[in-house]
Order: C-alpha cells, then sequence, then structure tokens
C-alpha cells in the first residue's frame, strides 16, 4: 500500500511531556509534528494554521481541558489523547477519540495507537476515492424513500442539506424528507463550485442562496430561495468570502 505522511500537532502544557511526546514520535516514520501548544488559545491557532491530520490531546490545560478545546471547532479533528486521568475515558471516546493513551505511555504503546489511526486513514483515503468516482453533477438524480413516501430528486432542485445525526434531510421545493446518510457521507459526492459546507449541520446550494448578510456571532446569515436563514460559521464565513470573491 501506498505510503502516507500523517501531519499531527501536540497540545499539551508541560514542556517535558511535549519533548518526549515529539522525541517518541520521531521513531514513528509516518508521523511528523507540525506545531505545538501548551494551552487552548495557542492550540486553537496552531490548529488552524496547519489543519493537521491528528492531535494528541492532554485534558488537562492551563486556560481549561482538551474538551473545551475540540468544542470550539467546527469540525472536530482526529484525537489521540494523552493525559494522567484515566476518569475521563469514557468522555473521550464518546468523541470518537482514536486512543486514549494514560501517562506514561512506553514507545510501544504510542506505536499501536498511531498504527491505529494509519488503518482509519488509509482506509478513509479508499472510499473517498471511491466516492470521487461517483461523483454527480447538477443534473445527477438519486432515489429518497421516507416513509411511504419516495421521490426521484434532481440535484440541482436541492436547496439544502441539514444534518440530523446519522440521518440527513433533504430540503426541496415543498419536500424535506430524510435519508440515512451523514453529511460527511453526501459531501465528496457534491459536484465542486455548486455546494458549499456552511457549518456542521448545512450545505448549501450557492445558486439557492438570495441575500447574504453579517450576523452577531461574527460569521454570516445567508437567506435561500425559500425564505429560510441559515448561519455560515465563523470559520466557513471566510472560506466563503474566499470561494464567493473576485
Amino acid at each position: 500500500m501506498e505510503s502516507m505522511m500523517i501531519k499531527a500537532i501536540i497540545v499539551e502544557d508541560s514542556r517535558l511531556a511535549r519533548l518526549e511526546l515529539k522525541s517518541q514520535l520521531e521513531n514513528i516514520d509516518y508521523i511528523e509534528c507540525i506545531g505545538e501548544a501548551e494551552n487552548i488559545e495557542q492550540a486553537l491557532e496552531v490548529y488552524k494554521a496547519h489543519q493537521p491530520d491528528l492531535v494528541f490531546l492532554d485534558i488537562d490545560l492551563p486556560d481549561g481541558n482538551g474538551f473545551d478545546f475540540l468544542t470550539q471547532l467546527d469540525q472536530p479533528p482526529h484525537v489521540i489523547f494523552t493525559t494522567a486521568f484515566e476518569e475521563f475515558a469514557l468522555k473521550a471516546f464518546d468523541q470518537d477519540a482514536i486512543d486514549y493513551l494514560l501517562k506514561p505511555y512506553t514507545q510501544k504503546r504510542l506505536n499501536q495507537a498511531c498504527e491505529k489511526f494509519k488503518i482509519i486513514k488509509e482506509n478513509d483515503k479508499n472510499k473517498l476515492q471511491r466516492t470521487i468516482d461517483n461523483s454527480m453533477v447538477l443534473t445527477s438524480q438519486f432515489f429518497v424513500k421516507d416513509g411511504n413516501n419516495c421521490w426521484l430528486i434532481k440535484l440541482d432542485q436541492v436547496e439544502r442539506f441539514e444534518a440530523m445525526g446519522n440521518y440527513t434531510r433533504v430540503f426541496f421545493e415543498d419536500e424535506k424528507p430524510m435519508i440515512y446518510r451523514t453529511l460527511a457521507q453526501i459531501e465528496p459526492r457534491l459536484p465542486k463550485g455548486h455546494f458549499f459546507r456552511i457549518s456542521r449541520q448545512n450545505i448549501v446550494q450557492l445558486s439557492k442562496i438570495r441575500n447574504v448578510a453579517a450576523c452577531s456571532s461574527g460569521g454570516l446569515e445567508l437567506t435561500l430561495s425559500s425564505g429560510t436563514k441559515v448561519e455560515v460559521s465563523r470559520r466557513q464565513s471566510s472560506l466563503f468570502k474566499t470561494l464567493l470573491a473576485l
């Protein structure tokens, strides 16, 4: 299988712990440490600057805890927790953590955690390629069955897709059926330049936007063809402006 390089950052308040982890990661040839932070504020800056594949995250930080860091991101990263607190393990796995390393951990234990993520990353890459090979265009049609009702929907009819846990609600014309697909599964199939992920909850079709306004949260508010107003997250607002700039 083609080798891949995994870019990682370390979020850890102890300088010695950071140095030790960096030294251990140098023994794993497919992990590249591209940044580090000692608190949540720094972690947010480093994460946004580097967009890493993986975060090694301590729980006890000077300005909060590791979970506080994750809640401030629109799309939480893949995480391996590194901590001395065993009692947070259940909560960590509720956050879809790759692994939970209790300090002090050995090189062997770190290798196992990284290998677990490597396998996940390789599988995701293969799935993404299969999805791209099966991508849609605006004239594509897809079938939806919700309860006793069925629709054959042309993609250019869709105003937006809204996340509903493991389901997604499809808004088109006066209908809003549910399909058993997540936004993460749907997004790669949508034609680039026509649909945009404005937040964790929504993907909108750009041609269905009728008005754009600033909102108090620091993001943007879109008014769609149906009159529905949806908010663009602060992080996605800058990407949205870039996408539509001259």
